[in-house]
């Protein structure tokens, strides 16, 4: 099995057994957004995945989509992307990692860093009360926005 499809399974595997386990119905709507949060890795808004789960199921509303997701947000199955000035994106990876934003095409690549994981926060961080998380958002331009520079 390629890794990108057990990435997918285990995934999916998390969130529908996690929504499982917090006594959450697994309705067709809760599977099919689960499937396609599972699947992606371009970090998508409510909205693209409103349209994407559309395409299978029409009788989808958006108001499930956000109900939806909120709740896998707040049992911690999913976590969240807040990129300046766009809608909230979704981020299926839950596993310690950061961020590199394209700052032409919005693209957001995920990325590990130890180094980055034990970064040590100064004291007036500290002083505003207890750190549960730190990522970091690195900006720039993307290898493939860059290519297209150049032509």
């Amino acid at each position: 099995m390629e890794q990108n499809d057990k990435r997918q399974n285990n995934n999916f595997d998390r969130c529908t057994s996690g929504l499982r386990k917090a006594g959450v119905k697994l309705t067709h709507q809760r599977i099919e957004i689960c499937r396609e949060i599972s699947g992606r890795t371009d970090h998508p808004d409510a909205d693209a995945v409103f349209h994407a789960v559309r395409q299978r199921m029409p009788t989808i509303s958006l108001d499930t989509v956000y109900r939806t997701v909120s709740t896998l947000i707040n049992l911690g199955l999913i976590g969240t992307l807040d990129v300046a000035g766009e809608s909230a994106r979704f981020d299926n990876n839950i596993d310690p990692h950061h961020h590199f934003i394209c700052n032409r095409c919005g693209e957001a690549y995920d990325f590990q860093s130890e180094e980055l994981d034990n970064i040590v926060l100064p004291e007036e961080v500290k002083a505003l009360g207890t750190v549960l998380d730190t990522r970091i958002q690195a900006r720039g331009i993307c290898f493939e926005c860059a290519k297209k520079d150049q032509h």
